[in-house]
């Protein structure tokens, strides 16, 4: 499977082909191609090693050949051959070079093997022909694939001949659509893609507008040739369109009892901040809406800032999500790339709401303070809005470009240093502040969490091995220098694994 990115011994065909590499080939264009003659059939028995290539055991495999005489076998050869000239003569030109080829191979079963190769049929029939050990057999399922390959091409070359017979001076800008219309007429190509994408799209209660959009976009759909560049970028613009959760919001649980437990459970101490959130919760428990402040933890490294949103989300039963702001500095990373360039995507927010599935989430922003800006633009204007109680629930994002109602999320950011903020985007955000933990503190926070945590990461029984508060303690006064806890778990955990 060509999506897997780490294939591993059920993800791989288990007959190919025993090869070796004439010529490795740099390209301009940082691409590599390799040159491989192959040698014979094996069957993949195991994979032993994936480091630094997958390594494993193999059987070659015996062909099985037919009789010099079999008259069967002949006949069939040649039909083999005329259909094959039949394609590369409907073809043209652009087969010259492959005709050349087949025209200069004298060897049956090198010829089979050579138009298995070349002609373009579908990998799993290529597949299923390399499979085959009889040569007989496998002449057979060629001549099939090459018959069904002569009617398409033929089929094509008719619709390309009625096209053109409507043609006029005055039709010449129209003629590509007829021809993908004739297309689509014979093939039916890319019509269950258009069908699905429709039944998605009954089930979303939109407004009208988006509604609008969807249909205008549907239509652009159906006049593009399925094997086309364009009705990849439209499919896919449509496709992101529907993953977005327009109308599904998970049901709120804000208790604040729960939530404090929760707080309490994930974090010692911090108790201030602790008390400004279920503030915060407490108003939107009242009020229905997040017309308050966003709240932004600002402290050292390592004092839980992140983990804090985390904990929220889980409390009140909404979606989580985490989008890192680190060394941003294009505003096409949070509003998103106009579908005119390619490679095209919504910005971070909107695929973070997809993710998610539901359109009030808990978005955690974190290192807010690291935004940066160049020539690409400022993504803290773009945060701006984001931002605004007044202006985020008309989002427009420039690769949906539909405006998109963030009113519903709760956003809370997080950062080390105020200074780089910049001060409108400092006034949208009420601070809380976090500060470093005490020894006390820390020793706590060692024995409720990172030790538990620790263990159970390598592989310990929670009975197994214990570590005191004092030695804890002696670690920490010797052994790190941080504001919080972070270096101190990497630390217990090294420890573990003597």
């Amino acid at each position: 499977d060509s999506k897997v990115d780490n294939p591993g011994f059920d993800d791989l065909y288990k007959v190919g082909t025993v090869a070796d590499i004439i010529k490795v080939l740099e390209l301009p264009d940082n691409t590599t191609n390799v040159i491989l003659r192959g040698r014979s059939p094996f069957k993949l028995n195991s994979i032993h090693a994936t480091e630094p290539y997958l390594r494993g055991s193999i059987t070659t495999l015996e062909e099985i050949r037919p009789i010099a005489k079999d008259k069967e076998f002949r006949v069939l050869m040649s039909s083999i051959k005329d259909v094959t000239h039949q394609i590369l003569k409907t073809l043209g030109e652009g087969a010259n070079e492959l005709a050349f080829a087949v025209k200069n191979i004298d060897s049956n079963e090198y010829l089979i093997n050579f138009l298995t190769t070349n002609m373009p049929f579908e990998p799993h029939k290529k597949q299923e022909m390399l499979e085959e050990r009889d040569v007989k057999k496998r002449a057979y399922l060629l001549f099939a694939a090459l018959s069904k390959e002569a009617q398409l091409v033929e089929l094509k070359a008719n619709i390309t001949s009625r096209t053109r017979e409507d043609l006029s001076q005055q039709q010449r800008e129209h003629f590509l659509q007829q021809q993908i219309r004739t297309i689509q007429e014979e093939l039916g190509n890319g019509e269950d893609d258009i069908q699905q994408l429709y039944q998605r799209s009954k089930s979303k209660n939109w407004n009208e507008n988006v509604q609008k959009q969807f249909e205008k976009e549907l239509k652009k759909l159906e006049r593009y040739n399925p094997q086309s560049p364009d009705y990849s970028v439209q499919f896919s613009y449509l496709d992101n369109l529907l993953n977005l959760p327009w109308d599904d919001t998970t049901k709120d649980n804000i208790s604040l009892k729960k939530v404090s437990a929760q707080l309490n459970k994930d974090h010692f101490g911090l108790e201030k901040v602790k008390e400004r959130i279920l503030e915060h919760l407490a108003v939107l428990k009242l009020r229905g809406d997040l017309k308050a402040p966003i709240l932004c933890l600002y402290g050292p490294p390592g004092v839980g800032k992140t983990s804090l949103g985390r904990s929220i989300a889980k409390s009140i039963n909404r979606k989580y999500a985490r989008i890192s702001l680190g060394g941003l500095h294009d505003e096409s990373e949070i509003r998103g790339h106009r579908r005119t360039y390619i490679g095209a995507m919504p910005g971070r927010i909107l695929q973070a709401m997809a993710k998610c599935g539901a359109n009030n989430p808990v978005i955690v922003l974190d290192e807010i303070d690291k935004v940066g800006s160049d020539f690409k633009g400022d993504p803290s204007s773009a945060l701006l809005e984001v931002l605004d109680p007044e202006q985020n629930s008309h989002f427009h994002d420039n690769y949906i470009d539909i405006d998109y109602d963030l009113s519903k999320v709760l956003f809370i950011a997080t950062a080390n240093s105020l200074q780089t903020i910049s001060r409108p985007l400092l006034d949208r955000m009420e601070i809380i502040e976090i500060n470093s933990y005490t020894m006390e503190e820390k020793v706590e926070i060692a024995a409720r969490h990172l030790v538990a945590k620790q263990l159970e990461e390598n592989g310990f029984e929670p009975k197994e091995v214990s570590i005191s508060k004092p030695t804890l303690a002696k670690i920490i006064q010797n052994y790190t220098r941080e504001s919080g806890v972070r270096d101190l778990e990497k630390k217990i955990g090294k420890i573990l694994r003597k």
